[in-house]
């Protein structure tokens, strides 16, 4: 792999971080790894026109000049000055085609859809590259054409790429590979199987991806050891970073740092230290992810990489309250972004310097302050803003005038004082280079700054600017920000007609940007919580907020409401349970890492004619209160909530979770399940009764989705759920088609691990009812295989899934659910088996059957000790497997029990049993030997239940 210019590395740094520069820290290192691996698509286009053979010496002086113009061009993008580049690059186009030079046309015309795109004018940059492939395609073969063809092939896929067109993106370096392979080019095959790896996993193809990153790592390995090298495993290890392969990224930017240094290749150095502090942050190693920041700042050799070092320094430094060093750090960086000069890094890093600020400003108690902005009647401070648009149309706001900027703010606050001046100063520089991305950006992020401060009209005045701005470029990705923060913003103002139109605006953007937000922002993985999270949560709150309501209060529970269900009260409910649907599925997208689930079924109609004896809850975790929709058989939606605070209701889930446990705390569990029991279940149990409903479907939120619902306790009854009701939780519009299982043929793979084994340096201690449970098992099922210790490798299972058609793969051995899927597995004889990896193995797609497995069980993992969101790591097995119903413990449990538990419940499916009731009887039996949960509540039914 030929070794990249230095420059590229700045270039595209600036050019993706203000993307998304009010993310915090994330954004920068994050999008530092995309720029990296972007700049190997865009670094073989912007060479000097000097690289195609012509005979130059015959030109025109007025040729010359164009040549002259295309360095310009060039380097006014290196500078982050794109608008300027776009101009100069236009002029030479055209003077190129005015000669016919149509090769160097086309070159330009690649350069210039590059610079459009950095400007967001997708449009304009896929005409570009549009007309330069057919000026190429126009031409007789030779081998400068086919090298800038492949060359513009790689733009295109980039282009493709950054608008969510992954597949598209993929096809197109299909094209440009071909091209490289002819002409045996393997610096850029590289490159470019390194950018077709990053569409497919963007796609949900880790098994291609990573077959092509193991392939070219290898191919790396046996090169001779060379600078080119080292920005080679570079550029690799920013890419495994990217895909969230953390471990070996680490180890690759490691070699790529041995051998940077050995080669004296001093920028890959501080390049790969920058990145090694990057990915040692996101395996939550604080100390060492700084040491690597101060390395990289001590040893870089252009500022660019100094400055995010200090920077992604500076953030992680506020993250863990040093506040003393990070108040010293701050102005060592105010005066090297003082220093910078105008370009669209130097715009991006004011305003991640600025974030900084002011979350260090929150934090401060010392300094806290009231921001006020300028009087208008100041002779400094420019024009005042236009009115606000229309709350009828909330995403079409008219282009207001530039808003009043701030200059002076109260003493008591220079954190915040020092953040409005540095954003003021990043809007005006936006300007100047005339990048409408950039300047919505510190628009919006300066209207934060007013909206922190309660100073809501200058906050609404600057932050519809910048969706004006953002709305002008087609720049969904930044457009649902703004609308968000103008939804805030109407909210404090209290002012709901205007803030639900705007919140429900940012969750349309949101859900069209589904696919673009993870194959083009790598950093929204990491900031979901902080950035997407929230648009979906207050906008339900705000659906499900009713003013002036009568409400009636349930009976032993006076912090239950029951708002009228009124019919335009039945459309929000509707309007919050499907907003509430899509978080669960833009949480699955967000933990995988690809936007590659689809939803199967709505869960209505199964409840409305296959299965009228079923109930839905979907309980709904807000600031202030527990909300719970309900859905019964053929009826209208029901509400109702309790006025709780989140943190009670989390503490309480803690709790429980921790008791649950402890064999020894049998009346704790009862205590704190029923306060749960309370608030989802005691507010229906009249209609649940009315209603003869036997099966309770939970989609569950938050914590709860950490906890077995039939532990819940009905303390009037003295009974748990479990004795009422069968149970099945469904991660929302992901219940696959549904199909009674009673239709279908029992045909049964089991595997299991008995023996203790010790795996990448964990201990997993032995299971010694394994076998029985196997086998008794097989003794309900005649129509089974088996695989036991050494014979359950991933190999076998795929070979065993490859060959036969099984209903039910049945896998005793210890797992783990964890909200990272890299920390989401299960144990074979000799392996991890990664949640990524279960879709190869179990996806029945992938062997061209026609049949999904019908049930996966599960039967010795757990959740994470700890993380408070480990149970999406067991929807996420769910969905990644493709089973219509997988069945998994919450806590590893007694083997004994679980392979007693285990027979019963293949006793009832072999007499026809759904699988909730087969579940609940099989709870049952255990609790008639045992009673306290621990024993039998772990076990939860994920998906179709029939």
């Amino acid at each position: 792999m030929a070794r990249k210019k230095p420059v590229f590395f700045r270039i595209l740094k600036s050019i993706f971080q203000s993307n998304y520069s009010r993310r915090g820290w994330i954004a920068q290192p994050l999008l530092a790894v995309m720029a990296a691996f972007l700049c190997v698509i865009i670094s073989p286009v912007l060479t000097k026109a000097s690289a195609i053979n012509s005979t130059a010496q015959n030109l025109a002086i007025s040729q010359g000049k164009t040549q002259d113009l295309v360095q310009q061009g060039k380097k006014l993008y290196e500078a982050g000055q794109f608008t300027l580049a776009v101009k100069a690059l236009q002029q030479a186009a055209a003077d190129f085609r005015t000669h016919q030079d149509s090769l160097r046309e086309a070159m330009t015309l690649s350069n210039l859809s590059l610079a459009f795109e950095q400007l967001g004018l997708w449009t304009e940059a896929e005409k570009a590259i549009a007309q330069s492939l057919n000026l190429l395609k126009s031409l007789n073969n030779s081998q400068e054409r086919s090298k800038i063809l492949a060359q513009a092939l790689d733009v295109r896929g980039q282009l493709q790429l950054a608008q969510g067109q992954a597949d598209a993106a993929v096809t197109t370096w299909q094209q440009a590979a071909e091209i490289y392979q002819h002409s045996k080019d393997s610096a850029a095959l590289t490159r470019n199987r390194i950018n077709s790896a990053q569409a497919m996993q963007a796609l949900g193809r880790y098994r291609q991806a990573n077959k092509i990153l193991t392939e070219i790592s290898q191919t790396l390995k046996n090169e001779p050891d060379s600078a080119t090298k080292a920005a080679g495993l570079l550029s690799l290890g920013n890419i495994r970073q990217v895909v969230g392969d953390l471990k070996e990224s680490q180890q690759v930017l490691e070699q790529s740092l041995a051998l940077a240094k050995a080669t004296s290749s001093n920028q890959v150095v501080s390049e790969a230290l920058f990145n090694l502090g990057n990915t040692a942050r996101l395996q939550h190693d604080t100390k060492t992810a700084l040491h690597y920041y101060q390395q990289a700042v001590s040893a870089s050799v252009d500022r660019t990489t100094r400055i995010q070092a200090y920077l992604n320094q500076l953030s992680l430094l506020i993250e863990t309250k040093r506040l003393a060093d990070a108040f010293f750090l701050s102005s060592q960086i105010h005066s090297e972004i003082n220093n910078l000069p105008p370009s669209r890094m130097a715009v991006d890093a004011k305003i991640n310097f600025a974030q900084s600020l002011m979350k260090l400003a929150s934090i401060d108690k010392a300094n806290e302050g009231v921001l006020k902005a300028t009087s208008p009647s100041s002779p400094s401070s420019p024009s005042s803003p236009s009115s606000p648009s229309s709350p009828s149309s909330p995403s079409s706001p008219s282009s207001p005038s530039s808003p009043s900027l701030p200059h002076s703010l109260t003493p008591s606050s220079p954190s915040l004082q020092t953040s409005a001046q540095i954003l003021a100063s990043a809007v005006k520089q936006a300007e100047s280079l005339q990048d409408k991305r950039a300047e919505s950006y510190a628009l919006g992020t300066l209207g934060n700054l007013y909206e922190i401060n309660q100073q809501l009209t200058d906050a609404q005045k600057l932050t519809q600017k910048a969706l004006f701005l953002a709305q002008s470029i087609h720049a969904s990705d930044i457009v649902y920000q703004w609308q968000w923060q103008l939804g805030r913003i109407h909210k404090l103002q209290r002012d709901m007609k205007r803030a639900v139109p705007y919140y429900s605006e940012a969750f349309k953007t949101l859900q069209t940007l589904r696919s673009d937000l993870v194959a083009i922002n790598p950093d929204i993985q990491f900031s979901f919580r902080e950035t997407v999270e929230p648009v979906y949560r207050e906008l339900v709150a705000l659906l499900l907020q009713t003013e002036n309501e009568e409400h009636r209060t349930a009976k032993g529970n006076s912090n239950v409401q029951y708002p009228d269900q009124k019919p335009e009260s039945q459309k929000n409910i509707q309007q919050a349970r499907f907003v509430m649907e899509s978080l669960q599925l833009a949480e699955l997208d967000n933990f995988f890492r690809s936007a590659c689930l689809t939803a199967k079924q709505e869960l209505d109609p199964v409840i409305d004619k296959q299965d009228q004896q079923a109930a839905v809850l979907y309980p709904i975790i807000l600031p202030d209160r527990l909300d719970v929709i309900l859905k019964l058989p053929n009826q209208d939606l029901r509400h109702y909530k309790t006025v709780i605070a989140e943190d009670k209701v989390k503490s309480v889930v803690e709790d429980l979770r921790e008791y649950l446990r402890d064999v020894t705390r049998t009346s704790q569990v009862k205590q704190l399940s029923q306060q749960i029991y309370d608030w989802l279940i005691r507010p229906a149990e009249a209609q649940l009764s009315e209603s003869g409903i036997k099966t309770l479907v939970f989609v569950l939120d938050g914590e709860l989705r950490n906890l077995p619902m039939s532990v819940l306790y009905d303390k009037q009854q003295q009974k748990y759920l479990v004795e009422k009701y069968a149970i099945a939780v469904a991660p929302g519009l992901q219940l696959l088609d549904p199909k009674p299982l009673q239709k279908v043929r029992l045909n049964t793979l089991t595997a299991g691990v008995a023996a203790e084994r010790s795996i990448e340096n964990r201990k997993f201690p032995s299971l010694n009812n394994v076998p029985r449970e196997l086998q008794e098992i097989k003794s309900e099922v005649p129509r089974s295989q088996e695989l036991l210790n050494q014979q359950f490798t991933e190999t076998n299972l795929q070979n065993q899934l490859g060959s036969a058609s099984f209903s039910v793969v049945h896998l005793a051995t210890h797992g783990e659910f964890s909200s990272d899927p890299e920390k989401t597995f299960i144990v074979t004889w000799d392996e991890l088996l990664k949640v990524k990896e279960f879709d190869k193995l179990l996806r029945v797609s992938d062997t061209g059957k026609s049949n999904n497995i019908e049930l996966l069980v599960l039967s010795a993992c757990k959740t994470a000790v700890g993380d408070k969101r480990a149970a999406l790591g067991l929807a996420g097995v769910a969905v990644r497997a493709g089973a219509r119903s997988t069945l998994a413990t919450l806590w590893s449990v007694d083997d004994e029990s679980t392979a007693n538990l285990m027979s019963k419940f293949y006793q009832e499916l072999k007499a026809g049993v759904n699988k909730a009731e087969a579940l609940q009887h099989a709870q049952l039996a255990v609790f008639a030997q045992q009673k306290n949960p621990y024993f039998w509540a772990p076990f939860v039914l994920v998906g179709n239940w029939l």
